[in-house]
């Protein structure tokens, strides 16, 4: 053993170690340059995601504003549509009173002619009677009882020409009354569309105005609210609406109210009865409570499933909201369940996203 140790000795010395550590920090500095990369890769996907999720959550609460928008302008339609269909109701009637007057008018204008028909008949008899009396008269051949006769037959016919006369006359007064009823129903007609497009303008006009102060006040109190709960990360505004997470306000599976979200929506209300003093009584706005859950079902002795459970979340933060002075008749509240998500990914994220309380202030 010796013996070999000294050959070996007698080679030369050992020079793999330093290669070897050379090999070592090469590789080393190719790892950290790999991983360099990588966080660099990392840190530039992660801003590219929160821009587009940040654009997704902006466009998400566009889309609801206008869906709100769109539901008062369906109201306004719906009451105008109301309206014109009262005025055109009043419109057909008008029409049908305007087509009996003309039809009477039509019947009096026929018995006018036939009565002048008959006078002309009558007329042209008493001619005749008088040109025979008169011949009658001139050649003196007749006995006087004959021509009394005549006389007699010539004063009837006489008489049914009065009579005639009389009837044309009154037919006519009828005739001119019936003329000025038309006429009357004509401008009425006319006097109902002018109302008719004159109260479309002005409802117009009213729903325009409400709804420019309705989004005044809305500023304003998402202004407030923002300033008051900006220091919660589990509240948030996404669009129109106040998004607090279940976590906050309510125990998993329960629908009372827990001291911390008392707490947090005792400053909403606070905030809320401040600005309400400042709306007009005439202003018809409301606070909807949305429950929302996640997809998990649910089944307890209290609650069978989400609609259950998503409602009483609802009801129990609208009675505590009536509670710190809220009036009741500008509350509402609403159970959707899980069938409204805002985040539709499975996992534990998700569904805590999913499991919140929304507050909308919108126009009834």
């Amino acid at each position: 053993m010796f013996a070999a140790r000294r050959r070996i000795g007698a080679q030369g010395p050992d020079n793999s170690w330093p290669g070897f550590v050379d090999a070592l920090s090469s590789l080393l500095l190719v790892i950290i340059f790999l991983l360099s990369i990588f966080v660099l890769g990392q840190f530039f996907l992660g801003q590219a995601l929160s821009g587009r999720e940040q654009a997704l959550v902006e466009l998400r609460g566009q889309v609801a504003q206008l869906g709100n928008l769109l539901r008062l302008e369906q109201q306004a339609n719906t009451s105008l549509r109301g309206n014109m269909a009262e005025l055109a109701s009043s419109l057909t009637a008008a029409n049908a009173d305007r087509d009996r007057l003309g039809t009477q008018l039509e019947t009096a204008q026929q018995g006018l002619t036939a009565s002048q028909a008959r006078l002309a008949e009558i007329t042209a008899a008493r001619d005749v009677l008088d040109v025979r009396a008169r011949e009658l008269a001139e050649q003196n051949q007749i006995s006087g009882d004959a021509l009394t006769q005549e006389q007699i037959l010539s004063r009837q016919a006489r008489e049914q020409v009065n009579v005639l006369e009389r009837n044309v006359t009154a037919l006519r007064e009828q005739l001119s009354r019936l003329e000025a009823a038309l006429n009357a129903s004509d401008d009425r007609d006319r006097r109902n569309q002018a109302v008719i497009v004159d109260m479309g303008r002005r409802l117009n006009r009213a729903l325009a105005s409400k709804v420019e102060e309705l989004a005044g006040y809305r500023s304003e109190f998402f202004g407030r609210l923002k300033e008051v709960l900006s220091s919660r990360p589990e509240i948030r505004t996404e669009g129109d609406r106040f998004v607090f997470a279940s976590e906050l306000l309510f125990a998993s599976g329960q629908s009372e109210l827990g001291p911390e979200g008392r707490a947090e929506l005792r400053k909403f209300a606070e905030t809320l009865i401040a600005i309400s003093r400042e709306i007009p009584a005439d202003l018809p706005w409301i606070l909807r409570v949305d429950g929302h859950t996640d997809k998990r079902p649910i089944a307890t002795a209290a609650f069978a499933s989400n609609w259950e459970l998503s409602s009483a979340r609802a009801i129990s933060v609208v009675r505590f909201l009536v509670s710190t002075g809220v009036p009741p008749e500008r509350l509402a509240a609403a159970g959707f369940g899980e069938f409204q998500p805002i985040d539709p990914a499975e996992n534990i994220f998700a569904y805590s996203r999913n499991r919140r309380i929304e507050m909308r202030l919108t126009q009834r």
